[in-house]
């Protein structure tokens, strides 16, 4: 399996064991692809794709409806999409995706969150050299196509990385190519189980049970902020 998968499968097994979290992350994506490109499915593609992560996570189908219809409501909350970079204790680079309608309350959060644990916040962007952004699908496999013909047919779009077992297709592809990525699943009929965008660390840093036990704590604040998104680090699991 590749470094993408690994890193993903972990970070994935743990993030999505909190329901009601994931609900309101992919909530908020929602209402912010609704409010960017209109509330209609089929002239949105990336609000497409989110309702297929939705439906991949159960959440429930009115939940769905009421987070579109918060892009259109004058009286809603209107998000805005922040990244905050810097490192933990034991230098574990941390990069924290936030969606908030409130930036002032928080960046002082995420501030006091690395301070309080031995971490420092540091410039937008001066992380991005250890991590690499990803576009990542999650297909049904199709039948009578081989993974060796996909994995060819989708490097012109930018993929690099491809795994499979026989119950799905995982796709790492450029960040800058997830629309293109998209669109040739859809016109190709694969049925996209969901897609996201991941930050996948360049090296993994070991670290001893001591020492993993004082990062988790920090993570586990960023996690239940109300106003993060994801969380991605490069400690080794």
């Amino acid at each position: 399996m590749g470094r993408a998968f690994e890193y993903r499968k972990a970070r994935k097994l743990k993030r999505w064991g909190n329901m009601s979290r994931t609900f309101t992350r992919i909530g908020k994506e929602i209402t912010i692809a609704a409010k960017a490109g209109g509330p209609d499915p089929d002239v949105n593609p990336r609000l497409r794709v989110l309702m297929q992560n939705a439906k991949a996570a159960n959440m429930p189908k009115d939940t769905v409806e009421r987070a579109i219809k918060k892009a259109t409501d004058k009286d809603s909350s209107d998000y805005k999409e922040i990244v905050y970079e810097g490192y933990g204790p034991h230098g574990i680079a941390i990069v924290v995706e936030a969606a908030t309608d409130n930036n002032t309350r928080t960046v002082a959060n995420v501030r006091s969150y690395f301070t309080k644990h031995g971490g420092t916040l540091g410039t937008q962007g001066s992380l991005s050299f250890l991590f690499d952004h990803k576009s990542v699908f999650k297909v049904k496999p199709k039948e009578g196509v081989e993974l060796e013909e996909l994995e060819l047919e989708l490097i012109d779009y930018g993929v690099d990385e491809i795994e499979a077992d026989e119950n799905e297709i995982d796709i790492y592809g450029a960040y800058a190519e997830f629309n293109n990525i998209q669109k040739y699943l859809e016109e190709n009929g694969f049925e996209i189980i969901s897609a996201e965008f991941e930050r996948i660390p360049n090296d993994l840093k070991e670290v001893t049970d001591e020492q993993r036990v004082v990062i988790e704590k920090l993570l586990e604040k960023f996690e239940d902020d109300d106003d993060v998104q994801n969380v991605f680090h490069n400690m080794k699991d």
